[in-house]
C-alpha cells in the first residue's frame, strides 16, 4: 500500500471508537417514558439574571409542564438591571405557584450562576429541585417524565441534554458536538454501573436532585468557583457516593444556547478549561480528534488530488463514514442541522481552537466573564 493508505488505515481506530460508543449508547440514552404512579412534588428553580426576553416564556412553560404535578416556580433575581424582577411579579400576581426571590451580594469566590442555584435551593419548599436555566422552555409532562425516571433510576440527581435549537452556521455545526462528545466518548451503560467521579456527565441547562442527595454531595457550594456545571456537578454527587444518570432530554426541553457566532464562541469558551481543555484532556483530545474525525477528510482529499490507488479511497472513505456516522445518526434523533453534521470535521477543529484558546488565556491568567461578570483564570 502507499503511503496515504496507511495513513486513512492508521486513522481508522480513532474513527471508529466514538462511533461504536455511540451507536452503544442509543439503546442506553433513551427518553423517559410517562410515569406510573404518584410522584412527588417539585420546586423548578430558575436563576435570572437580565432575562426579559426569556423568563415569561420559561415561567409559562413549566407552568404546563407541571401535569398532575404539584409544583412551585421560583425565580431568581440575580442583580438585574432590566425588567425580570416585574416580569416575574406579574406572573406570580396571576399564579400562586410562581414566586420570585431575590439574590443576595455574590460572594467572593463564588461563579454567579452557582451561588444562584445554591440560594434556590435554600429557599425551595419541596423535596425535589428542579434546576433549568432561563433559555429552557419544557415541554408539556417533562416534570412529570423526569421525576419518575430520577425515581426508576435510583440516582440522586438526573440530567439530559435538551434539543438544541440553532440559527446561525456556527451554532450548528458547533453546538451539536455536545452530543457527539457526550455519546461518543462515555458508555451510558458503564456510567450506571459505577459511582466513580470519572464517569461524572451531565447537561447545565437542565438539572433534577434529590434534596437529600443534594445536600449530601454539598450542593452548588461544592462547586462555588466553577462556570462548568454539566461535569462539576454530578461530579460532586459521586464523589459523596450518590448515583447519577442521564436521559435524552429532546423531548422534554428545548433551549438556544448562545444566539449568533460571537455568543457561541465566547460561551462555549467560558469553561472549556474544565472539559476537553483541561491540561490534562487536552493534548490527547487533540490528537485522538484530529486523527479519527478529520485526518480521513484530508487524506481523502490527497488521495483524489494524486490519483492513489483504490487502497487510499477505500480507507478514507471509510474513516469518513465512521467519523460522519455519529453526527448524521444524531441529526436524526436529536433534531440537529443536517448541514451541521455535514461539516462536522470543521466543527471538531473549531471546537479545538476554542479549547486551546482557552487553555491559553488561563495560563496567561486571563479571566472569563459572562452576564456582566468577570471571574479570575
Amino acid at each position: 500500500m502507499d503511503p496515504l493508505a496507511w495513513a486513512a488505515l492508521a486513522c481508522l481506530p480513532f474513527a471508529a471508537l466514538p462511533a461504536l460508543v455511540f451507536l452503544g449508547n442509543l439503546r442506553a440514552y433513551r427518553p423517559p417514558p410517562a410515569p406510573s404512579g404518584g410522584l412527588p412534588s417539585v420546586s423548578v428553580l430558575i436563576p435570572a439574571r437580565n432575562e426579559e426576553k426569556a423568563i415569561a416564556e420559561a415561567i409559562g412553560a413549566a407552568l404546563a409542564a407541571a401535569g398532575g404535578i404539584e409544583v412551585e416556580i421560583v425565580a431568581l433575581d440575580d442583580g438585574s438591571t432590566d425588567q425580570t424582577p416585574e416580569i416575574v411579579r406579574g406572573l406570580a400576581r396571576a399564579d400562586s405557584r410562581v414566586r420570585l426571590e431575590q439574590a443576595p451580594p455574590l460572594p467572593a469566590g463564588w461563579c454567579g450562576k452557582q451561588h444562584a442555584c445554591h440560594v434556590l435551593a435554600s429557599r425551595a419548599r419541596h423535596d425535589l429541585l428542579l434546576f433549568q436555566d432561563a433559555d429552557v422552555r419544557l415541554e408539556p409532562e417533562a416534570i412529570g417524565r423526569l421525576a419518575g425516571f430520577l425515581r426508576d433510576s435510583g440516582a440522586d440527581l438526573v440530567s439530559g441534554v435538551p434539543r438544541q435549537q440553532t440559527g446561525t452556521i456556527l451554532e450548528m455545526i458547533l453546538i451539536p458536538m455536545i452530543h457527539f462528545v457526550l455519546l461518543g466518548f462515555l458508555p451510558v451503560s458503564r456510567m450506571r454501573q459505577s459511582r466513580s467521579p470519572a464517569f461524572s456527565a451531565g447537561c447545565g441547562q437542565l438539572f433534577l436532585a434529590t434534596r437529600e442527595g443534594y445536600e449530601r454531595a454539598g450542593g452548588h457550594a461544592a462547586i462555588r468557583e466553577t462556570l462548568h456545571d454539566g461535569i462539576r456537578l454530578p461530579r460532586a454527587f459521586r464523589r459523596a457516593g450518590l448515583a447519577t444518570d442521564l436521559c435524552d432530554a429532546t423531548p422534554l426541553a428545548r433551549c438556544r444556547m448562545y444566539e449568533g457566532a460571537m455568543a457561541t464562541w465566547k460561551g462555549l469558551g467560558k469553561n472549556a478549561t474544565e472539559g476537553l481543555g483541561s491540561p490534562g484532556m487536552i493534548v490527547p483530545a487533540t490528537i485522538f480528534l484530529l486523527a479519527g474525525q478529520v485526518a480521513p477528510f484530508a487524506v481523502m482529499a490527497a488521495a483524489v488530488a494524486q490519483g492513489s490507488p483504490w487502497p487510499a479511497l477505500a480507507l478514507s472513505g471509510a474513516g469518513m463514514a465512521l467519523a460522519w456516522l455519529p453526527r448524521f445518526t444524531a441529526a436524526i434523533a436529536y433534531r440537529q442541522s443536517p448541514l451541521g453534521a455535514l461539516l462536522h470535521p470543521c466543527g471538531v477543529i473549531l471546537l479545538l481552537v476554542i479549547q486551546w484558546q482557552a487553555m491559553v488565556r488561563k495560563q496567561l491568567g486571563l479571566g472569563s466573564s459572562w452576564r456582566g461578570r468577570t471571574y479570575p483564570a
